[in-house]
């Protein structure tokens, strides 16, 4: 009986690779996307208080934030007041931001709220959309 003759650099039988475990890594990968995506989202912690308005789609534009202690945040840099008022025009410039957001915690003072508004009408803004959660309907 004849031998057959291998070629040069061929493996016996069939090579077939192995994908179980690049599997068992792209699932291990699903599940820590699941876990970890909503505390990326990222933000500062605040209780926005509800209105009777419609939800925000999207916020694609510079939010502000002022949390319960009156800290004020571009994005989520802490910046104090007079830093705000400052570096606010320069923020909006660099992010391209076409629409300026506030968010504020519903236990900051109506003056605290009021003080960075102005200070963001004064950088020019064409408009600054206050952030609320919408009520629930009867």
């Amino acid at each position: 009986m004849p031998r057959r003759r291998r070629e040069k650099g061929a493996l016996p039988g069939r090579a077939e690779i192995n994908v179980v475990s690049l599997v068992d890594v792209a699932f291990t990968l699903l599940v820590i996307f699941i876990i970890t995506a909503p505390i990326m989202q990222g933000g500062v912690d605040v209780t926005i208080p509800r209105a009777q308005t419609e939800p925000l789609e999207s916020p694609d534009g510079l939010i502000v934030t002022v949390d319960r202690e009156g800290r004020i945040f571009i994005g989520e840099a802490e910046a104090s007041y007079e830093e705000f008022a400052g570096a606010f025009p320069d923020a909006v410039r660099n992010a391209n931001a076409s629409r300026v957001f506030l968010r504020a915690d519903e236990g900051v003072s109506y003056g605290r709220v009021l003080r960075v508004l102005g200070a963001m009408q004064a950088a020019d803004v064409a408009g600054v959309g206050l952030v609320a959660e919408p009520e629930e309907r009867r």
